[in-house]
């Protein structure tokens, strides 16, 4: 019999149907993909593993083929619509008015609420802060996201935006769009590329059979694009890296650097922990093993204001306010120990008044942004796809 536990909030569906002619001669994950209410093989695969298949009454082993007469009977999880309710976990604010809000995201905890994840969420925590305070966050474009302009993983740290007003979200959401604000990443990495500074790009897409992870797929990705440069490296084989964003897609960051041949020291999904056994001090090994995370940091990250600060004869005057992050507290152990750069001790914002449209096209603000000529490859007034909207866990 089917074990059929369900997962909290959970509750299921049950389909029976006969083997169609189509599924005859297939194996079980093939077929049951044909089932218009399946509709995908890793679908498929995922409720098999979690036995909620019954063929004739009995659980199938995955190499089960569909033969005519079999009768199938799927158990499909349904989750009941998530409601959002305050979380009382500590979220430092980096950055405050009525429009904006900027916090420093800690590694472990999801964005938004999502499967396994209904109550626990950054979001939920943002509600739990701002409970009394007259402003809190834009009711936006998604009822389980407010404020919401983009992301980071899981067990990504750093710097992230939130918007407090439907003006503010709309103006945010542009910028990202249109590639207009400035995000830089520091990573920890195996190995050093062969080029000190370059850039990636490739065609990314959620992986076809393991939906957590993304691959590079040239006929079905979208174009992502990551400049690099090597910050520092380590006799040991490690390197830190800094990167800029220049596309927004799904674990972009983390994809890009793996297929390079250089995985972000414990990111276990892409394989940075299979060459820990490859360090050969022993306290290096330990503090990398050791990482509840991997390594990954999100430093620094500008936008243009959403509220207008003034007129020029052509355009509307707005700041564009950069903020820059301290190590993570998780980070900083591993980054004493190789004795690499600590940057800045505590959290930097700047402020320039620049011109509404275009932001990054003004020399002298991409000047005043970084102290390196990152490359552009992107027209930004040529059409572009959106960036990914979607979550990573």
């Amino acid at each position: 019999m089917s074990s059929q536990v369900p997962r909290p909030g959970e509750s299921f569906q049950t389909l029976e149907f006969p083997a169609t002619g189509e599924m005859l001669g297939l194996r079980i994950d093939k077929a049951l993909s044909l089932h218009p209410q399946i509709a995908s093989r890793s679908q498929a695969s995922r409720l098999l593993q979690r036995q909620l298949v019954l063929i004739n009454g009995l659980e199938p082993k995955a190499s089960h083929v569909v033969r005519e007469g079999d009768l199938l009977r799927v158990s499909i999880p349904e989750t009941p619509k998530l409601v959002l309710v305050p979380y009382d976990f500590p979220i430092q604010i980096v950055f405050e008015d009525d429009d904006v809000l900027v916090v420093e995201k800690p590694a472990g905890l999801v964005v938004h609420p999502a499967y396994g994840h209904a109550q626990d969420t950054l979001v939920n925590a943002l509600l739990h802060a701002l409970a009394d305070r007259p402003v809190g966050l834009s009711q936006g474009f998604h009822e389980l996201r407010p404020g919401l302009v983009h992301r980071l993983d899981k067990d990504t740290s750093g710097l992230l935006v939130i918007a407090r007003n439907e003006h503010a979200q709309r103006h945010l959401s542009l910028q990202f769009q249109r590639r207009q604000t400035h995000r830089i990443y520091r990573a920890i990495v195996f190995g050093t590329p062969k080029q000190s500074t370059g850039t990636w790009t490739s065609f990314l897409r959620r992986h076809p059979e393991d939906r957590r992870r993304s691959v590079s797929d040239p006929t079905q990705g979208k174009w992502a694009i990551t400049h690099y440069r090597v910050l520092a490296t380590h006799p040991a084989g490690l390197s830190l890296l800094e990167l800029k964003l220049e596309t927004g897609r799904t674990h972009q960051i983390r994809v890009h650097v793996t297929e390079a041949g250089h995985p972000i020291i414990g990111d276990t999904l892409y394989g940075g922990d299979r060459r820990v056994k490859g360090i050969k001090s022993v306290k290096l090994r330990q503090l990398v093993s050791e990482l509840p995370r991997f390594a990954l940091h999100a430093f620094e990250l500008g936008f243009q204001h959403p509220r207008q600060v003034g007129e020029s004869a052509e355009h509307s005057l707005r700041q564009f306010i950069r903020l820059k992050s301290p190590w993570s507290a998780d980070l900083l152990p591993l980054i004493e120990h190789l004795d690499w750069p600590r940057f800045d001790p505590h959290h930097v914002i700047d402020r320039w008044t620049s011109q509404d449209d275009p932001i990054l096209d003004s020399h002298s603000l991409a000047s005043r942004l970084s102290d390196y000529n990152w490359p552009k490859l992107q027209d930004l007034r040529t059409p572009l796809e959106e960036d990914d909207d979607e979550t990573d866990e």
